[in-house]
């Protein structure tokens, strides 16, 4: 039976916006980053898109997105969580190699890239093989990006740019295999582009 997973990366942050490397530290919503969250809450409710979960990562960021999006309970799992990024965390994003990373933070005590895509694959097929049938995953954009990279050999469809903030990623899932069939960058520039953080 074919199965749908709503994956998608949380609001603007704090961080983001003063470009902090951000993996498995945190930092709060900005103004516009909820702004974004109920934006792609209205996107599900129009197309009366009815969830059976929903599973954040254990960053805040994360499970405040959620909570603007949908209203139904959810758990919140390690497995969905951002790039470990070691002593690399909080500093400025000038600091960051070149892509691809690889291994690159593992001297720094932070994660290997194939470590971060088997963890957020193997987070996605649990909830997939827990009964569910249309599912939201809040995750981060490393996360995000990682898992379909993951299942890229199944895919037709191969994002370029960068996935912005509340990004959603259609996957089906079908015989224990994601198959990315839709990506929704909402457009963001009528919202307001304030650095107001929500306490």
């Amino acid at each position: 039976m074919k199965k749908t997973l709503y994956l998608m990366r949380h609001g603007q942050t704090l961080f983001n916006q003063r470009k902090k490397v951000q993996g498995w530290c945190d930092s709060p919503l900005t103004e516009l980053g909820v702004k974004q969250a109920e934006t792609a809450g209205r996107y599900f409710k129009e197309r009366n898109i009815i969830f059976d979960h929903a599973y954040c990562s254990t960053s805040e960021r994360a499970s405040d997105t959620l909570e603007l999006v949908t209203d139904i309970p959810y758990k919140r799992l390690k497995g969905l969580k951002e790039w470990n990024f070691g002593t690399f965390e909080g500093e400025s994003e000038d600091l960051n190699p070149p892509l691809p990373y690889n291994d690159f933070f593992v001297k720094y005590g932070g994660e290997d890239q194939k470590e971060l895509q088997e963890r957020v694959a193997a987070a996605c097929e649990r909830i997939m093989e827990e009964g569910n049938r249309v599912v939201l995953a809040v995750s981060h954009g490393g996360a995000c990006r990682n898992f379909m990279r993951y299942w890229e050999h199944k895919s037709t469809i191969v994002q370029q740019e960068r996935i912005g903030n509340c990004c959603i990623l259609k996957f089906e899932y079908e015989n224990k295999e994601f198959k990315l069939v839709e990506i929704i960058n909402h457009d963001f520039n009528d919202l307001i582009k304030g650095a107001k953080v929500v306490s």
